[in-house]
């Protein structure tokens, strides 16, 4: 698949986010906790790797879509993702599921990453298979940046 410009940047509403069409964010971390803290509670858009246990940790996302605009493909980083504390809790991961009113976009593309035993982040690739496809993701992705604070732009 050839990539046309399709780069985009999610940042926190007050930084620019580094470049490369990353999705990149940073939640504020209440003051005295080192780290969010998974949340069970239904919210307009979430992203999930374990059912109904929400990840708080906003992934950094890179995009590529064919010149013809017909499939596409969206790489996503979780650095340091709560859903590893939370599946000692609550069970095991079995895909990424994107969930808004629409309805749930999932894949089972999902690979946790260790470093020396510990666990470091999750990767998980979504492929778009039709420009119906690409567009039902990105009224996803608008979603879930204006309910996390998040601000969406094209790179240029």
């Amino acid at each position: 698949m050839s990539a046309a410009a399709a780069a985009f940047s999610l940042t926190a509403s007050a930084r620019a986010a580094p470049g490369a069409g990353a999705l990149r964010a940073r939640r504020a971390v209440a003051r005295g906790a080192s780290r969010p803290v998974a949340m069970t509670v239904a919210a307009d858009t979430a992203i999930q790797f374990v059912k109904g246990t929400n990840e708080t940790s906003v992934p950094d996302v890179k995009l590529t879509r064919s010149k013809d605009g017909t499939n596409g493909t969206a790489f996503f980083w979780f650095s340091e993702p709560d859903v590893f504390e939370a599946t000692e809790l609550e069970g095991e991961i079995t895909g990424m599921f994107l969930i808004d009113q629409e309805g749930e976009l999932s894949t089972v593309d999902v690979n946790a990453k260790f470093l020396n035993g510990k666990p470091q982040g999750i990767e998980a690739t979504y492929v778009m298979k039709s420009t119906s496809d690409w567009n039902r993701f990105m009224r996803f992705m608008e979603r879930y940046a204006e309910d996390n604070g998040l601000g969406f732009a094209a790179k240029k």
